[in-house]
């Protein structure tokens, strides 16, 4: 086999990867049931090929969504100038469960695997760690003496609410509306946030130091 021929063959496994990968990112978009004979017959492969290139529909996705996912900054763009951590935190709440819904096939698809294989949870792409942080930064700045063991359990406390199994959970075994569940993990997540932070009530009283 020549150099010509060598090449030719590597820039058709580069281009069928590429439509792999394409064809993937684009479903998930949907907001549908993401699988892979689905990816194979978007990208105009077998199903044979496409596990060729990808073990199993998780390393795909994973790479399929790389660049999908905006930065907390883009996404509290919104609230940027606000430094109250209760609107902060509905905002990044909104934010995630709404980009969640929009995805939900591949969101569903990244949790199945993380149940089944929970070693790899850590590769799962994700926004809510990232967005909490961001959503609580003023919080973390504008009081030196305020405890950081409560802003950490805080935190850790909004990674259970903030999420998208929180979500599914309302919709999937509560039976609520989408918005009504969306509604609902907001109104959690900031009585959280007021709780701990003693942030001003919505009727306007101080803020408890």
């Amino acid at each position: 086999m020549g150099p010509q021929s060598t090449t030719g063959r590597v820039n058709q496994k580069l281009r069928t990867r590429t439509a792999i990968v394409r064809a993937a990112a684009e479903l998930s978009r949907t907001g549908q049931e993401v699988t892979m004979p689905e990816v194979a017959r978007a990208a105009l492969v077998s199903e044979a090929t496409a596990y060729r290139y990808f073990p199993d529909l998780v390393s795909l996705l994973r790479e399929a969504v790389v660049g999908q996912l905006p930065t907390p900054e883009e996404a509290l763009a919104p609230v940027a100038g606000s430094t109250d951590p209760v609107e902060r935190v509905a905002a990044a709440t909104e934010f995630l469960l709404r980009h969640v819904l929009a995805r939900q096939g591949v969101v569903r698809a990244m949790i199945a695997a993380t149940v089944v294989r929970p070693g790899e949870a850590a590769a799962r792409p994700g926004l809510r760690f990232g967005l909490i942080d961001h959503a609580l930064a003023p919080a973390a700045q504008d009081d030196p003496a305020r405890d950081p063991g409560a802003l950490a359990q805080l935190r850790r406390d909004l990674a259970v609410v903030v999420s998208a199994e929180a979500l599914f959970s309302l919709t999937d075994l509560h039976g609520l509306d989408p918005e009504d569940a969306i509604a609902s993990i907001v109104h959690t997540a900031t009585t959280l946030t007021r709780s701990t932070l003693a942030a001003p009530g919505a009727d306007g009283t101080p803020a408890a130091r």
